[in-house]
């Protein structure tokens, strides 16, 4: 028998049916009759069971009832609602057959009142969006190391605690300045943007914090308000945002040159942690411990080599002077050899002679004028090739450098082996090395004079 019909017509009444039967008969004439319903109400003995299910209880100042929310629900809400929150919730109005208890079964859930304020955040995130001031172009760089770190938040807020304790931990190098402004309430909006300009003209820190711990949308919302987000972005000095809990989102988040999840993480974010910091410097001084030695090691070589070329000075000169006198070996065949020639000459001439039987007198002019001629050709050749040799040795003089040294001057060499021929570029206290004639002498500048 059907338990519906049972219940329109009395005369059915009499029909017994089961617990299971009657429960359905409620549960059907429940959903029929209030189908969803929306329910405002204070949230109590919240339970999250390992299914991803939740179970508690929605009550006002006189009743209260049960309610589930499942797993594929839950997961869809923007924020994590606690004990003692006020919410609205749309819900199935329904019986609980198995143990014949009335509940709701949630579909939906938000904050008491935020259905108002979220449409009024997200009118008012669209509309800076559109104008630019969230574009990723426009954020300010943060500094790599901070010196001076200034925090923009309550001096009761836990959130300061928190950022003290975070960078007394992990970058006690960091000085802190604080910029109390109270972080809820009607005027803090107005406040919180003075203080922001107030910050940026004093211009004492080198990064700010705009920190706050987590509530409800009502209890963030001076965050949420457009000045807020516009002296984030007039502000000089980058800006950090650690506003609430991971899960949500102000307009200064978006305005922020850097959102960070909770202002622990915005503490971490600000500074490097000191200990990395001395970790890599100890490996960029063993790096360069490790240049610095291949470079010694470089010039060290240089060194040697430069020391075994210079280790005899003679050498060289050697070898000019052996030049010298092979020039001048060449030099003195060549003008013995038109002499020589000369004489041949002449006895061809003069054995011609005799056989020609010339008379006395005009061959002995003969014989005197060619004589003659051949002399002054002898002379004139002889000093043509003195006056080269003369030259070739003159020039060989001047390459000569020992006797150069010899005469008193020195070869001045810098760190590098190069020879210095002027002042520019030394500076006191640079070494140098000198060659003397005898021996070599490291040397320190004193001072130095330009050329006259």
């Amino acid at each position: 028998m059907d338990p519906v019909s049972a219940r329109q017509n009395p005369d059915l009444a009499r029909v017994c049916i089961t617990v299971s039967q009657l429960n359905r008969a409620v549960s059907g004439a429940l959903q029929e009759q209030f189908g969803v319903q929306r329910v405002r109400g204070e949230l109590a003995a919240l339970t999250r069971a390992a299914s991803g299910h939740w179970y508690f209880t929605l009550k006002d100042a006189s009743a209260q009832v049960r309610c589930v929310m499942f797993r594929s629900r839950n997961a869809q809400l923007d924020f994590a609602p606690r004990d003692g929150d006020e919410v609205e919730v749309s819900a199935a109005v329904a019986l609980y057959e198995a143990r014949g208890e009335f509940q709701l079964t949630v579909d939906h859930m938000r904050r008491y009142g935020a259905g108002r304020l979220w449409e009024e955040f997200l009118r008012l995130r669209q509309r800076l969006t559109a104008e630019g001031l969230f574009d990723a172009s426009i954020k300010r760089a943060l500094p790599a190391l901070p010196q001076r770190v200034g925090v923009i938040t309550s001096r009761q807020a836990a959130a300061l605690r928190d950022v003290l304790t975070t960078l007394r931990r992990r970058a006690p190098y960091v000085s802190i300045i604080l910029y109390p402004v109270p972080v809820q309430g009607a005027e803090a909006g107005g406040r919180i943007a003075a203080m922001l300009a107030t910050a940026s003209l004093r211009a004492e820190v080198d990064v700010l914090l705009l920190v706050r711990g987590g509530g409800s949308i009502e209890d963030l919302w001076s965050f949420n308000e457009e000045g807020v987000a516009r002296a984030i972005r007039a502000s000089a000095i980058p800006v950090i945002v650690g506003v609430g809990h991971e899960s949500d989102f102000t307009i200064a988040d978006f305005a922020a040159d850097l959102r960070a999840p909770t202002p622990t993480a915005a503490a971490e974010l600000v500074a490097p942690e000191r200990e990395a910091l001395l970790r890599e410097v100890g490996s960029r001084i063993r790096a360069l411990s490790r240049a610095i030695e291949r470079r010694m090691g470089d010039h060290a070589q240089q060194l040697d080599h430069a020391v075994r070329l210079l280790a005899s000075p003679r050498g060289p000169i050697r070898g000019l002077e052996g030049r010298v006198a092979d020039l001048r070996a060449r030099c003195g065949a060549q003008a013995r050899a038109p002499l020589r020639q000369g004489r041949v000459a002449a006895d061809r001439l003069s054995q011609a002679l005799m056989r020609s039987r010339p008379a006395p007198a005009q061959l002995q002019r003969r014989v005197a004028e060619l004589a003659y001629r051949l002399q002054k050709a002898q002379q004139r050749s002889a000093q043509l090739r003195a006056s080269a040799l003369a030259l070739r040795a003159g020039a060989l003089a001047h390459l000569n450098v020992q006797g150069v040294l010899d005469r008193g001057f020195a070869i001045l060499r810098d760190g590098a082996g190069r020879p210095l021929t002027s002042t520019a570029g030394l500076l006191p206290g640079a070494q140098v090395e000198a060659t003397l004639a005898q021996g070599r002498a490291d040397l320190v500048v004193t001072a130095t004079k330009p050329a006259t």
